[in-house]
């Protein structure tokens, strides 16, 4: 009886882990820079989950020399 079961949920764990693959986050966010003083305000999605969203931003906006000065909200969504 065990035998039919295991590819079962070998099938089910890989459509599972398919889908995490594919999550994304879109974030609403305020943000600024600096010189000269501008603030931004945007929505953008970003790939992962939203547990890792504010880290990921953070790092997309300082490469574009902009600081995060809030997250607005954040939903999850599949791909």
């Amino acid at each position: 009886m065990t035998r039919p079961v295991r590819p079962l949920f070998a099938a089910l764990l890989l459509v599972l882990a398919a889908q995490a693959a594919q999550a994304a986050c879109t974030v609403e966010y305020k943000a600024k820079r600096e010189k000269p003083f501008e603030l931004f305000y945007d929505v953008i999605t970003l790939d992962g989950p939203c547990s890792a969203a504010e880290a990921t931003l953070r790092a997309q906006l300082a490469r574009r020399g902009l600081t995060l000065l809030k997250i607005m909200s954040k939903k999850e969504n599949q791909t």
